[in-house]
């Protein structure tokens, strides 16, 4: 387990490894792949902002709400970026190995949990405003 995690984290850092793997798949399929990327970390760097704004302007909120919620969405920034790198390496390996693309439940988790954030936030904004 660990063997196989320390092996991804290496490819992170030198890709060109990823070459030792299978074949070459069609480069269009590996653009594609890196789009796909690029997307999810405009997502993250969408939801650090996030996580900045909450922190910097919803000053009517409490500071403990406040916080909670910007610390909540800035850990979503950067477990999406993360999982961003992670998955892009799998797809990659895969399409060179010739396997099935991975399958992630990743897309539905980041949606639900942005989702109840901004019914919390929703939720605090109004409470804040009928409380004051």
């Amino acid at each position: 387990m660990i063997d196989r995690l320390l092996a991804t984290l290496r490819l992170w850092f030198a890709p060109q490894r990823l070459r030792e793997e299978g074949s070459t798949p069609d480069y269009r399929f590996s653009l594609a792949n890196e789009r796909t990327l690029l997307a999810w970390l405009r997502t993250a760097l969408a939801l650090v902002a996030g996580g900045i704004a909450v922190d910097q302007f919803l000053t009517d909120l409490r500071g403990g709400v406040r916080t909670t919620i910007s610390v909540a969405v800035l850990a979503c920034a950067a477990v999406c970026a993360f999982r961003a790198v992670n998955h892009w390496l799998r797809c990659e390996r895969a399409m060179r190995r010739g396997e099935d693309l991975p399958v992630s439940r990743f897309p539905v988790l980041l949606g639900a949990v942005t989702g109840l954030a901004a019914l919390l936030l929703l939720g605090a904004v109004l409470l804040g405003r009928t409380a004051g």
